[in-house]
C-alpha cells in the first residue's frame, strides 16, 4: 500500500519524503512513527501518513510525540472530521483493513480539509495538546 499511495501522491504533485520501511522484512513500527511525527513536528504545516496493518499501533506510537495529533480514519469522513475539528496532523491507515481506493479518498480529504479555526475547536486542540504536556 504504501509504494502505491506514495506513487499516487506523486502523480497528484504532492511533496512526499518516504522514511521507510524499504524491505518486505518485519520492522518495529514505532520507530517509523517516530521518524514521520518528528519530521512533522520539524516541519509546520507538512502532514504524515502512516501505514500498518491496521494503523492502530502506528497511531497509538505517533501519538507520543509532543506536537502530534494522529488519527485512524476508516473512511473520507473521519480523515475530514480529524482535520476540521482536531487539526490532526498524521493519518494512519491499515493496510490489511482498507481497499486502495479507499486509501486514496481518505488521504485526498486528509490533505484537502483545512481546520476550522473557530474558538471552539482552537480551544479543545489546546486542551488536548496541553494534556500531553501534563498540564490542567
Amino acid at each position: 500500500m504504501k509504494n502505491s499511495l506514495k506513487d499516487y501522491l506523486v502523480s497528484k504533485g504532492n511533496d512526499v519524503t518516504d522514511l521507510g520501511c524499504f524491505s518486505t522484512d518485519s520492522i518495529d513500527y514505532p520507530d517509523i512513527a517516530r521518524e514521520v511525527a518528528e519530521k512533522v513536528t520539524e516541519n509546520p504545516g507538512s502532514r504524515g501518513v502512516l501505514i500498518c496493518g491496521t494503523g492502530i499501533g502506528m497511531q497509538i506510537a505517533a501519538n507520543k510525540i509532543p506536537g502530534i495529533r494522529a488519527t485512524v480514519a476508516t473512511d473520507e469522513h473521519m480523515a475530514e472530521m480529524s482535520r476540521k475539528h482536531n487539526d490532526a496532523n498524521v493519518i494512519t491507515l491499515g493496510g490489511r483493513t482498507t481497499e486502495m481506493e479507499m486509501a486514496k479518498k481518505i488521504v485526498d480529504k486528509f490533505l484537502s480539509t483545512d481546520f476550522e479555526n473557530e474558538e471552539r475547536h482552537v480551544r479543545r486542540v489546546e486542551k488536548m495538546m496541553n494534556m500531553k504536556n501534563g498540564e490542567k
